[in-house]
């Protein structure tokens, strides 16, 4: 007697199917997740380094009046607001012990649509009776408005020194 097996049994199963794409479906999420990480950090570090330039660019420009208490970014013509009260939630700010805020008030600018405030700050750091030299300490300090997963980074806050003889004009 010749008995024959069913063609079936060399096939693959519905079980076998659903398994694989069960691993495919884990495999295609886990990419699509490190995508979408990796892009909000993207977003992050192009935010963290436009703040950095508006830093910098406005503590060369302050440095080059040698640190004025009448320094107005407003006047350069380049987005900044005029002068704004402190908004609520700027204690951290403040706390950070880096001198007395330039007008008691930020300034507002938005960059590739990333809202920005900027605090100007200043303190006399040292002076130097025979020579008749005061060291001021300058800082900026940018925190970013309310945008989607850049409410909870720190702001970027940098610093330098000037003597009061400094000013180019």
């Amino acid at each position: 007697m010749n008995a024959k097996r069913p063609k079936f049994a060399a096939a693959v199963t519905l079980v076998e199917v659903m398994v694989a794409m069960t691993i495919l479906t884990i495999a295609a999420l886990g990419a699509l997740s490190y995508q979408y990480h990796a892009a909000g950090h993207v977003r992050i570090a192009r935010a963290q380094s436009a703040a950095t330039h508006v830093a910098q660019l406005l503590l060369e420009d302050w440095k080059s009046t040698g640190g004025s208490e009448e320094y107005d970014p407003s006047i350069l013509a380049l987005g900044f607001s005029s002068p704004l009260p402190i908004p609520f939630g700027w204690d951290e700010v403040k706390s950070q012990e880096l001198g007395e805020p330039l007008h008691d008030a930020v300034y507002a600018i938005t960059i590739d649509d990333l809202p920005m405030l900027v605090m100007l700050s200043w303190e006399d750091v040292a002076y130097d009776a025979t020579a008749g030299l005061k060291l001021r300490q300058l800082a900026v300090t940018v925190k970013f408005g309310v945008v989607n997963q850049l409410e909870n980074i720190p702001p970027v806050a940098l610093t330098t020194y000037v003597r009061d003889d400094a000013s180019g004009g």
